[in-house]
């Protein structure tokens, strides 16, 4: 079971511990959108333990504290963390939603649209077009909307997306600057 935390404990740590560890596994769009002050970028699509295992040198005993935009993503990460032996990894309840309500400093960017909006999106999208063409075309395209089905259903019981990992990689998902390297020493990221 993944070990998690409030907004405000983890407020409450940030103050007390010059130290503290957080990663946002959000795309690098989310993140330069909005993210946690201290929290630096390392998406969920290319997460790799072993890198991580390695930037933590001499800091392994301090819990590694994991940030999405509502937690289930976060939950993935620590989940994939703790399996490759990195421990202890610490998932931030409600994500950079509840961060910011909680009112923890957070850095502002440009707009984007979550990557769960995408998806709902591309969904709602391959539905309608599978039914149209269904209806006036060939009814053999119902399939496509009965496969859009299927993947959700999947979605749901696993808690693992194809489209959102599918989506997380499209162009307008990335940005041209560095954000998903280590933030500076301000602790924030992209020179904002």
């Amino acid at each position: 079971m993944v070990a998690t935390i409030t907004p405000q404990e983890l407020s409450q740590l940030r103050q007390s511990s010059k130290t503290l560890e957080l990663i946002d596994v959000r795309t690098p769009v989310e993140y330069q959108e909005v993210h946690v002050e201290f929290a630096r970028n390392v998406p969920l699509d290319r997460l790799d333990p072993l890198a991580i295992k390695a930037e933590r040198n001499g800091n392994s005993d301090q819990p590694l504290y994991v940030i999405c935009r509502s937690g289930s993503r976060g939950k993935q990460a620590c989940e994939k963390l703790l399996a490759s032996g990195i421990a202890p990894v610490v998932n931030v309840e409600g994500g950079t939603l509840a961060c910011e309500a909680a009112g923890l400093p957070v850095v502002r960017g440009r707009k984007a649209i979550s990557l769960e909006r995408q998806v709902r999106i591309a969904a709602g999208v391959l539905v309608l077009i599978g039914s149209a063409l269904g209806f006036w075309v060939h009814p053999y395209f119902i399939g496509l909307a009965a496969f859009v089905g299927a993947g959700l259903t999947f979605a749901g019981i696993t808690d693992t997306c194809g489209m959102g990992m599918l989506l997380a990689r499209m162009p307008w998902n990335q940005v041209k600057t560095e954000c998903s390297t280590k933030p500076a020493a301000g602790g924030t990221c992209c020179g904002k």
